[in-house]
């Protein structure tokens, strides 16, 4: 880290103060937690923020040393702030097929939460997360409201990382944990049960580098027999579900996992642009477009338009107008002003493209590769989320308030089928691969 950056970073509790604000509530109700790369609750870090001075004109920095075109903050009396939009018709209604209301604890009170659907009428949970206690996996029948309870996790040992990148496949289901002995090294321990219950049963244990520096194992996926995953620092294996070393696929050595036997490489700001299918040796190349940040999926790209400029920068201030200094060498006198144009989605092939609504926010996930989350605010300076279905067109009010909902589980993957969410005493399970 550089001194100036140091210093940013220390005056950002005060500067976050100075910058425009959202609503109250507004942060609370958009919190998300990916399920399949945290089974657990965890906190949402922001993005490092400081107030710089620019000509007279405030400019909001992030950690990444991008600026944002100076917005108006939201009066109370809402004059000066952003439109108010009209609140789509609920989930249930838009879309009734896919949306199973059922109680938010399971009977005998604990809270569980969702990993993934099994099949088309049962939930796999997780009890336990993130108060200490025994961690179970249950599996929840929607029609009958009745949890079955298939095994206990092993608790992790020397580490804050509990059961994570829950997969399931051909009646296995798979998660990993930290662990470390005593003098060993950690690893990433693979684990193994069987859907219709049992005994867990250790896999694998994966090597782990520098954990801050390279990340964990992530996109665990049951393939015949074997499990399949990749390092975040890119590279995919696979090992035997009865048992063995992992070992390289061919020809990913650098991938991460998109949608089995789909593989592809984040590079700069084209996130799976290029893909191989590791089965047949098919590979495909997305066309982008200068200035574009996207993500793509087997079949679809999404992302925004982006333009940068540079913006003059006279002093360096933090919220109180104190000038910044920078130790021993010079403050920075410019900074990137970025400007997002519009988002968008399409094919692989750059056809059937079409703007993706102005609430879009930029680093969604899309489940199946067509549903994205949008955050808006009505009547009264309310914020409601909606669903929108980029195959036709359609939103739906999710029915999250700021002050109805713990937060939500939206998909992490473009394959990904599961929505679920809390809102009061009840969770809200959509199965998005029921929707025509």
């Amino acid at each position: 880290m550089t001194d100036l950056e140091e210093k940013l970073s220390r005056v950002l509790s005060g500067a976050a103060h100075g910058a425009p604000q959202a609503p109250d509530g507004l942060l609370a109700a958009v919190k998300t937690r990916h399920r399949r790369r945290r089974a657990r609750s965890t906190a949402v870090t922001a993005a490092a923020a400081v107030v710089t001075v620019a000509g007279g004109v405030g400019v909001v920095v992030n950690g990444l040393g991008v600026a944002a075109e100076p917005r108006p903050a939201v009066s109370a009396t809402g004059e000066a702030g952003p439109p108010v939009n009209k609140v789509p018709p609920p989930v249930w209604k838009v879309w009734p097929q896919a949306v199973h209301k059922i109680p938010a604890r399971l009977p005998d009170g604990r809270t569980y939460y969702p990993q993934l659907l099994l099949d088309d009428r049962t939930l796999l949970v997780m009890t336990g997360v993130g108060d200490g206690k025994r961690q179970y996996l249950w599996s929840y029948d929607l029609g009958t409201g009745r949890p079955r309870r298939i095994a206990e996790i092993p608790p992790a040992k020397g580490s804050a990382i509990f059961a994570d990148g829950v997969a399931a496949g051909g009646g296995h289901i798979v998660w990993w944990a930290s662990h470390k002995e005593k003098g060993g090294l950690r690893v990433a321990r693979i684990w193994t049960v069987p859907v219709a219950g049992g005994r867990p049963r250790r896999v694998t244990d994966v090597p782990l580098g520098n954990v801050m520096k390279e990340g964990h194992i992530r996109d665990l996926t049951v393939t015949g027999s074997d499990v399949v995953f990749a390092y975040e620092k890119g590279g995919v294996y696979r090992v035997p579900l009865n048992g063995g070393s992992p070992r390289p696929v061919k020809g990913a050595e650098r991938h991460h996992i998109l949608n089995w036997p789909w593989v592809g490489v984040h590079r700069g700001k084209a996130i799976f642009r290029e893909v191989l299918n590791v089965e047949t040796g098919e590979r495909n190349e997305a066309a982008v477009k200068a200035g574009e940040e996207v993500r793509c999926g087997v079949e679809r790209c999404w992302g925004i338009d982006v333009r940068y400029k540079t913006v003059k920068i006279d002093k360096v201030r933090d919220s109180s107008g104190k000038e910044i200094t920078c130790g021993d060498r010079p403050c920075p006198k410019t900074t990137r002003s970025r400007t997002v144009l519009r988002g968008f989605v399409r094919d692989r092939d750059g056809s059937h493209e079409h703007d993706l609504p102005k609430a879009f926010r930029e680093g969604n996930e899309a489940g199946l590769e067509r549903f994205f989350q949008t955050s808006l605010l009505g009547a009264g300076n309310r914020l409601f989320v909606a669903l929108y279905d980029a195959g036709t067109g359609r939103s739906a009010d999710l029915g999250i308030r700021p002050d109805g909902t713990r937060g939500m589980a939206m998909p992490d993957s473009g394959s990904d089928r599961l929505l679920a969410y809390t809102v009061g005493d009840e969770m809200y399970v959509l199965d998005l691969a029921t929707i025509k």
